[in-house]
């Protein structure tokens, strides 16, 4: 199943991008070009769902 989230893409005062996604609060990553940020949130979106699915199973009674 593929999932689509919006990512927000902002440069910061020192020149770097960057990302983060607004429905997986604190699911961001920042690097210098907008390449290597691309498959940098890529891989944080992953590690966020990822969590959020264990913290799931966790909390079950």
């Amino acid at each position: 199943m593929t999932r689509q989230f919006n990512v927000v893409i902002e440069k910061d005062a020192d020149g770097f991008f960057v990302a983060s996604v607004p429905a997986l609060p604190g699911c961001h990553t920042q690097a210098r070009s907008l390449d290597v940020l691309m498959g940098q949130i890529r891989e944080a979106i992953e590690l966020c769902i990822e969590v959020q699915g264990q913290k799931l199973i966790d909390d079950e009674p």
